[in-house]
């Protein structure tokens, strides 16, 4: 299976990562064009290392445009939030680290609890196409998602209309919440994002690689380690994949 995966997985000889700068829990650069780094930067070079090929970064602003670009061949694997919404196009593994999602609401609002927030006349301000998004898609019945491009756009969505709820990742709303005095982050999550390693579908041999990689890096400490390195808080390592 080596060999296959080997193949599939670098048809160009470099294995080109496709990575989303959106989540600065996972990935960062120092500057416009520099190098990046974090989590999955760990996570990929080790890929590389174990698969004895040179690895090549394809950035993305968000995770939607990442996902988007699987049917383009731009990129050999990617890390990113595994969604029903990307798996026609993406064979995912399963998890290696979840991130909680839950809500911020502004100051005096009457909002106390996750679920007083799907309700008529209830907007929520979210990053488009991000992993939340497509969660909240599927979920939300009665309040209206209001879609901004990235999580710094949901934010700035949410402040300048005014809106009753900004959803997003709980680490980084807990920085949002810092910026707007008297907001408040609701207890709780309401998904908790499964980031994945995904391959464009078709590559059976990767997507198997890429599946026993993911359970070994975390039940080996790899995900741990790379977690405590970079002391990226408020997330955790995914627990291992159900048998079958």
């Amino acid at each position: 299976m080596y060999a296959a995966a080997r193949a599939e997985l670098a048809p160009t000889g470099r294995l080109r990562v496709g990575i989303n700068y959106g989540n600065f829990l996972l990935v960062t650069r120092d500057a416009p064009g520099g190098a990046p780094h974090g989590i999955v930067v760990d996570l990929a070079l080790e890929l590389g290392r174990r698969l004895d090929l040179p690895v090549e970064f394809v950035g993305y602003d968000w995770a939607g445009t990442l996902a988007d670009a699987a049917a383009s061949g731009a990129w050999d694997v990617a890390f990113l939030g595994a969604e029903p919404q990307r798996a026609g196009e993406i064979a995912f593994t399963a998890a290696y680290l979840e991130i909680p999602a839950t809500y911020l609401v502004p100051p005096g609002s009457p909002i106390r609890t996750l679920d007083q927030v799907d309700r008529e006349g209830v907007r929520i301000a979210v990053a488009g196409k991000s992993a939340y998004d497509l969660y909240l898609s599927r979920t939300i019945r009665h309040a209206t998602l209001v879609r901004a491009d990235g999580i710094e756009g949901s934010f700035e969505r949410f402040v300048r209309d005014r809106l009753e709820v900004l959803s997003g990742l709980a680490p980084r709303l807990v920085l949002d919440a810092e910026r707007l005095p008297g907001a408040r982050i609701l207890d709780g999550e309401f998904t908790a994002v499964q980031q994945a390693i995904g391959t464009p579908r078709g590559r059976d041999a990767g997507a198997a690689y890429l599946h026993d990689f993911a359970e070994a890096a975390k039940a080996s400490g790899l995900v741990a380690e790379a977690i405590a390195r970079h002391g990226v808080r408020g997330v955790r390592v995914a627990p291992p994949a159900a048998a079958g």
